[in-house]
């Protein structure tokens, strides 16, 4: 992957435009959520087939939407930041006050392989999803999460790991460690002690990176060569300050030396004010020739190293 230069900066403004930003999209949601009926809980009985999971390649990768990344290493399978509601927000009165999915997720928890880890980067609600993390609870089921944020897990899991940047933990022959994005990790405005991660997941069947949310940083550049790594490309406009643009996306997974990038954090909720589909156009065109070794999927579509 060749390199990009670093994206001009935001404008002194910024914080007048994330107010009007704000001011743009997110009275009509959380009047949506009052007024529609009561959106689809995750966990929903659905018609999706799921022999894709039968097949035995030792690596691959589905994209679910969002940040919502299902990893088969081996036999075993890692879910990331899994959000499969209609609607992320906190609850108020018995509704979810928040954004709405533009489309219903392509997989319901009830139709995914059984899942050995689950993988939270940060307490956001559109990346810790309860109603979706109790849907998928199992004593199977281990959850590695950012530090001080296992208080906010539900029961029924075999256990949860806190890590803070630097630690790591291994399970199933997967070593997971933390590093530290350029975010933060507050559920609420009162709590930014609450960690924030991205994780390098190392195993026999490869290195994969899952970078949760970040703006541009240096932290990931020694890191080295990964097989697979995972960055949002969206959600910039007028958020450059926490979430990568899809330039800034590609130099630091060419800083990774990444073989493949799979794009996500787009097209699933409206969090900001670019284009529908502008993050995947930037992304492409900052690729250049090198657009081959984007990892191009729709929610629910497999990806294999070998391209089947």
């Amino acid at each position: 992957m060749r390199r990009m230069t670093d994206a001009p900066r935001q404008p002194a403004d910024r914080l007048s435009r994330m107010i009007r930003s704000g001011l743009r999209r997110y009275p009509a949601h959380l009047a949506g959520s009052v007024v529609t009926p009561a959106p689809r809980s995750a966990g929903a009985v659905s018609t999706q087939p799921s022999d894709r999971f039968s097949r035995p390649d030792p690596a691959s990768a589905v994209w679910l939407g969002h940040a919502t990344v299902l990893l088969r290493l081996g036999s075993r399978w890692v879910l990331t930041d899994p959000v499969f509601s209609d609607r992320v927000g906190p609850r108020i009165a018995g509704r979810t006050m928040g954004v709405s999915r533009r489309e219903p997720p392509p997989i319901e928890p009830a139709n995914l392989p059984p899942i050995d880890i689950v993988l939270l980067s940060h307490a956001h609600f559109d990346h810790l999803d309860l109603p979706s993390l109790r849907a998928l609870a199992s004593e199977r089921t281990l959850v590695v999460t950012a530090a001080k944020t296992a208080d906010l897990i539900p029961g029924g899991y075999r256990g949860v790991v806190e890590l803070e940047p630097g630690e790591a933990h291994r399970e199933h022959g997967i070593r997971i460690t933390a590093f530290e994005p350029n975010h933060w990790g507050s559920r609420y405005a009162l709590d930014r002690w609450r960690g924030c991660n991205a994780y390098l997941v190392e195993s026999d069947d490869g290195r994969q990176f899952f970078a949760g949310d970040t703006a541009l940083t240096r932290n990931f550049e020694k890191i080295g060569r990964v097989d697979l790594s995972i960055f949002g490309i969206g959600a910039y406009d007028p958020w450059e300050h926490a979430h990568a643009t899809p330039e800034q996306a590609w130099r630091m997974a060419a800083d990774l030396g990444s073989d493949r990038l799979l794009p996500m954090h787009h097209s699933t909720f409206e969090l900001s004010d670019e284009p529908h589909g502008e993050p995947l156009a930037r992304l492409l065109e900052a690729a250049g020739d090198d657009r081959a070794t984007i990892v191009r999927l729709d929610p629910g579509q497999l990806w294999t190293p070998n391209g089947d």
